[in-house]
């Protein structure tokens, strides 16, 4: 028996995603029966769209891809990481509920996506086994997601949002996982380019332990402000 703790290199593990997220963009493209299937909606205004085209598996890949590797790198701290999924996904419950739902919908002035409302049940099947699994991976952890877990959760927020049709407002529900994988770009651009570090460490979270707060701080002010930019993403159904 081959025994490696080192995993999986990292291209592999990246091939393995692209597999899957193009797979599933694929599909998504070609089984919409109607061009405003694939436009983007943007909050606060209400006929508002842009189509797509063909592009759209390009987002999609982007979303399934891009926000899998964006949990990962959030996973850095006890508890860090699956708090923030707990919240978004209980707000992409709403979102799934709403939108399946032709009265709420119309009333709400979201698109309606017919069978989403299936995909409230899973919201929340993913927020209560979040919330079960903070117990042991709370500070100090007793268990961690790793790279399975979190690519795992990550992906499939990622395709979620891309279901009920709130690419948009996803990306400021999910900003604490935007703004650490954005801090990673920052740190390996600016060091390729310069020789210099913009932070003492990426991801960021690391950065605030360098400059001497404590771990459990830096967990709660983050999931503090992951619960305001999911509660702002919730606000944008009535700003509109």
């Amino acid at each position: 028996v081959l025994k490696d703790s080192a995993g999986l290199p990292a291209r592999w593990k990246y091939l393995l995603q692209s597999i899957v997220g193009s797979a599933a963009a694929l599909y998504l493209y070609s089984t919409a029966s109607t061009p405003a299937e694939t436009a983007l909606i943007l909050p606060f205004f209400k006929d508002v769209v842009i189509p797509l085209g063909f592009f759209y598996v390009v987002v999609t890949y982007f979303y399934i891809v891009g926000f899998s590797n964006a949990v990962n790198l959030t996973d850095g701290l006890d508890g860090l990481a699956i708090m923030p999924s707990v919240f978004v996904a209980s707000a992409l419950g709403i979102f799934a509920y709403a939108s399946g739902n032709t009265v709420i919908a119309e009333y709400l002035a979201i698109p309606y996506v017919a069978g989403t409302g299936e995909l409230a049940i899973f919201c929340a099947a993913l927020a209560g086994a979040g919330l079960g699994f903070l117990w042991f991976n709370t500070y100090p952890a007793m268990v961690f997601m790793g790279d399975i877990g979190a690519l795992a959760v990550g992906a499939a927020l990622g395709l979620i949002a891309v279901l009920v049709r709130q690419e948009v407002v996803f990306v400021l529900m999910a900003g604490l996982f935007v703004v650490e994988t954005v801090s990673v770009i920052l740190q390996v651009a600016s060091f390729k380019l310069t020789g210099k570090r913009i932070f003492r460490m990426a991801p960021i979270h690391h950065h605030f332990e360098l400059k001497g707060w404590p771990e459990p701080r830096v967990i709660v002010r983050f999931w503090i402000i992951s619960v305001v930019l999911v509660l702002m993403g919730l606000a944008t159904l009535k700003l509109r």
